[in-house]
């Protein structure tokens, strides 16, 4: 599914693409890599990255066009884990922005509404890059959050009876937190390579590259603090489960 949309007074979706559009993609077949490789010239190599699940953040260039990789947070499917991190690409050049993401996620739904609500104008790819990072941080801590109040409901419950259920869940958010934390950080170090592209284009809006690396820090921070905090909690119970065996012993 794609969208064309123009960067004015927030965003207004328009019926069909115009130089300076953005055009949005998610969950690409075979129509939109059609458009994007034969209409708009988008590199296939570009789109076969982003297709990559474990594909890291960070970015590359093939002739005028700059790829922008980073990951974003969604839930999940899987009963394994209650979230995950997903790559999302951003293709540029002077005239031509592309987000392509292979999964329907709540953020880019949330950055548009957002967006038109402040009538937040976006003035070239940097700034779009940029807030899209941003949005990024905005979405781990509010998952984090969840996490956080998960993390409560599940010590309680163990609190009356320990049971392994209550303990798996735990883990499942533990492996959840180990994504989240690669995850940021690999966003982190994508800010450093940006400010080097884009610090010498006239592009660069300083502001809005410390209010970026400010929510970054700060989601970089959050769920270190509830990583050692569930750590914690999970050797406080394997400590109650061992000291009770003793006793029945």
């Amino acid at each position: 599914m794609r969208k064309y949309l123009y960067f004015e007074n927030g965003f207004i979706e328009k019926p069909e693409w115009q130089p300076n559009c953005w055009v949005n993609i998610e969950c690409p077949d075979d129509d939109d890599f059609q458009f994007l490789t034969q209409k708009l010239q988008v590199p296939k190599s570009f789109l076969d990255d982003i297709a990559d699940t474990d594909e890291r953040p960070r970015t590359d260039s093939e002739g005028h066009w700059l790829l922008t990789i980073l990951r974003i947070p969604m839930q999940s499917s899987q009963p394994n884990v209650p979230f995950i991190t997903i790559p999302i690409g951003i293709i540029t050049n002077d005239k031509v922005t592309v987000s392509v993401c292979y999964h329907r996620t709540d953020l880019i739904p949330d950055f548009i509404a957002h967006a038109r609500h402040k009538n937040i104008t976006i003035r070239n790819k940097s700034d779009f890059i940029l807030r899209i990072i941003y949005s990024s941080a905005v979405w781990f801590l509010k998952y984090l959050q969840q996490i956080n109040n998960d993390v409560t409901t599940a010590e309680k419950e163990l609190e009356k009876s320990i049971r392994n259920e209550d303990l798996l869940r735990l883990m499942k958010l533990q492996k959840t937190l180990v994504y989240f934390n690669t995850s940021i950080r690999g966003n982190e170090m994508l800010i450093g390579k940006l400010k080097n592209i884009f610090q010498n284009t006239g592009y660069l809006d300083v502001e809005l590259l410390e209010d970026v690396v400010i929510e970054l820090q700060q989601a970089y921070n959050t769920v270190n603090v509830y990583s050692n905090i569930l750590t914690g909690t999970m050797d406080a119970f394997a400590s109650i489960i061992s000291n009770n065996v003793n006793a029945i012993m």
